[in-house]
């Protein structure tokens, strides 16, 4: 395993290649009382997009224009809403930010960067980047961009490309035997560095295609939390870009010109049905614009009562409430107020 060494870092002297002078001085949400953040491991390699294609409005792709400074502000204020709702990250967090070279993560992090100057708690960011060992990875691009902009990090080496081809059957894909190994390393990686929280860089899209996953291949109402206790009790993942739609973030890649590496290991292989579901919502997104923010705003008001799991709602307790008995008078009496009422 080699590490970079780790110098005292100073958010103040960091130089992005590009400014991102804006005049919210404000941390967007994060507040002093605000709890653990837990951070996504990897970008969803199935839902890696070209970002050389024309999909999004030429007037974010400069970060001097007024255009991506509002960009900017709005991922801000998302991810400030997403750790105050969840109480991501408190005072004197560690928080070991999982970075793949994707866009999602590498947003994360310029984000949290961001927001870790002017926030009225004070926290730790290290990234991490696993090196899996895929063939013609381009290992150096990482910890030189990560160096260049003077971000404390760390670079995990372990092989657990061999092992994925080696356990994954002929013509399957690789990710849940990836997600295993990739989790278990950096989980064990995150309590060898003093890490108090693993942040990854899965967003609002990521949640909703799971759901659907879940519902149509699972068998199950099953998303990705915000934030999630390891089964263990000793790691705290959060997902600070959850309030994040995944074509603002291809704006923000694009026009801060991150250095992104595809994932060959799982990107190669097609018809993977997490593609199909991130096809499915880019299709109702231009078809139905009010769609996605809808089905979000459903995996946020659940109401146990109207569905039929028996475990998650007492059905067996319902009773019927009687009517009160009333006597004959009263009876009488309701009758003749009802007649003079009638007259």
């Amino acid at each position: 395993m080699n590490t970079a060494e780790l110098a005292p870092f100073h958010p103040e002297n960091l130089k992005p290649k590009d400014p991102l002078t804006s005049a919210d001085n404000s941390v967007n949400g994060l507040q002093a009382q605000t709890n653990n953040p837990t951070l996504p491991l990897y970008d969803s390699a199935t839902s890696f997009i070209d970002l050389t294609e024309k999909t999004v409005d030429d007037l974010s792709h400069d970060p001097k224009t007024t255009a991506f400074k509002r960009l900017h502000k709005k991922l801000r204020r998302q991810v400030g809403y997403a750790i105050r709702d969840y109480k991501m990250i408190e005072e004197g967090d560690r928080v070991m930010v999982c970075i793949s070279g994707g866009k999602d993560s590498f947003t994360m992090l310029d984000i949290l960067l961001s927001m870790q100057k002017n926030s009225p708690i004070k926290f730790e960011i290290v990234a991490v980047n696993l090196d899996q060992k895929q063939p013609n990875f381009p290992e150096h691009i990482l910890p030189e961009y990560l160096t260049a902009q003077g971000i404390p990090h760390y670079i995990l080496e372990k092989d657990t490309y061999s092992i994925v081809k080696r356990l994954t059957p002929e013509g399957s894909p690789y990710c849940a035997v990836c997600s295993r190994l990739r989790r278990g390393s950096l989980y064990g990686f995150a309590e060898e560095i003093g890490a108090t929280k693993i942040a990854l860089g899965h967003h609002r899209d990521d949640m909703m295609a799971t759901f659907f996953l879940n519902l149509f291949h699972g068998g199950t109402l099953k998303s990705m939390p915000p934030k999630l206790l390891s089964d263990d009790g000793r790691n705290m993942v959060i997902r600070p870009l959850a309030y994040v739609a995944e074509k603002d973030i291809i704006k923000y890649a694009k026009a801060r010109n991150f250095p992104i590496i595809p994932c060959d290991l799982c990107g190669s292989q097609s018809n993977l049905q997490r593609a199909q579901m991130n096809e499915m919502l880019r299709d109702w997104d231009q078809k139905y614009p009010k769609r996605l923010a809808s089905i979000f705003s459903a995996l946020q008001n659940v109401a146990p009562s109207q569905l039929l799991d028996r475990e998650l709602f007492d059905f067996e307790q319902l009773k019927r409430t009687p009517a009160a008995t009333i006597s004959p008078e009263e009876m009488q009496n309701r009758l003749q107020v009802l007649n003079i009422q009638l007259d």
